[in-house]
């Protein structure tokens, strides 16, 4: 096999969501990461709307693509691959990159290589530490999965537990709205929690006989009905305090039960995926504990956290020196359970 073949060049793209993205690595080496966002135009109607999100994918693809290739002084004909996410996401928006990916990859009469988007936020910590290898026990926290996995090899994960039913980013995001805060709401619970202080009283998550298992759907529910009693008996309230019970309460349980399940399967190692996993308060938190466990921590920037294209070409070189390629005929999913993608 040739240098081409061992670092093989792989473009990336990911549209699973509002985020249009490309990105272009040389084995772990990230050498371009573009980004176009619809968020801005969502923001207006308090959420993603796919028709907008899938129209705006269609405008910016082409020219995310290029400018990811001229940023890694690239050409189209050097590729050794396409990686693109297939799923999970909003089916209209997944089609645009899916298809563009499909024709892109024929026309160089390269590989395609479909990429579970949960699999794609588990990958992004090899970029953050081009030595890592499993096994590693990941906290993947996203707006629609939570959950702790041991990963045993780089295509084998075993989940010890999640959350039982909503997950963490979508838990913030509607937390968000009852304290009357923009989309995406958790970047903006995160800003308003730190003017307050959890002295809000709120139930705690954990459930489930294994003990690695919580909810959300309860500690939600809380916050709603605090904010409606306070409001409906004219009682003065603070946001920023109901913000900071609600982070602290959210976060400080997926930390605790990292480091435990890190104990348990004797992993000496800890990594992080997903877009809550941006949160600065969950970044501090986790680090602490593993510094004190003893753990040594790979902890992806904020960017490759959030929907990103880099994480997508990263499990794609997974897939790639796996020689797991995918048909022309793959479809879009929707829908992917988590245990399905792992």
């Amino acid at each position: 096999m040739n240098r081409a073949k061992k670092q093989p060049l792989i473009l990336g793209i990911e549209s699973s969501c509002d985020e249009t993205a490309a990105a272009v690595i040389r084995g772990r080496e990230l050498l371009s990461d573009e980004i176009a966002s619809s968020a801005a135009t969502q923001a207006k109607y308090g959420g993603v709307v796919p028709e907008i999100a899938s129209r705006a994918h269609a405008e910016a693809v082409d020219e995310v693509v290029a400018r990811a290739l001229q940023s890694a002084n690239v050409q189209k004909e050097e590729l050794d691959a396409v990686a693109v996410t297939y799923g999970a996401g909003l089916l209209g928006a997944l089609l645009v990159g899916l298809s563009f990916a499909k024709g892109f990859a024929y026309g160089l009469n390269i590989p395609l290589i479909g990429v579970d988007h949960i699999r794609g936020h588990l990958a992004a910590a090899y970029l953050e530490d081009i030595t890592l290898e499993p096994p590693f026990l990941t906290l993947l926290a996203s707006g629609g999965h939570t959950a702790i996995l041991y990963a045993e090899r780089a295509d084998k994960f075993r989940v010890l537990g999640g959350t039982l039913d909503d997950a963490a980013g979508e838990a913030f995001d509607k937390v968000a709205r009852v304290l009357g805060l923009p989309y995406p709401g958790g970047p903006h619970v995160e800003a308003l929690a730190r003017e307050g202080k959890p002295v809000v009283p709120m139930p705690k998550m954990l459930k489930g006989m294994g003990g690695y298992d919580f909810s959300y759907s309860g500690l939600k529910t809380a916050v709603i009905n605090y904010v409606h009693t306070k409001e409906q008996r004219g009682e003065p309230w603070s946001r920023a305090d109901v913000a900071a019970s609600f982070q602290s309460a959210a976060l400080d349980i997926l930390v605790q039960k990292t480091i435990e399940g890190a104990h348990e399967t004797g992993a000496k190692v800890v990594t992080a995926g997903g877009g809550v996993a941006a949160n600065g308060y969950l970044r501090e938190k986790l680090t602490k504990a593993c510094a004190e466990a003893g753990f040594k921590l790979v902890l992806p920037i904020k960017k490759h956290c959030t929907d990103n294209a880099a994480m997508i070409a990263s499990e794609g070189l997974v897939q790639y020196r796996l020689g797991h390629f995918s048909p022309m005929s793959l479809n879009a999913e929707a829908s992917i359970p988590l245990r399905h993608s792992l």
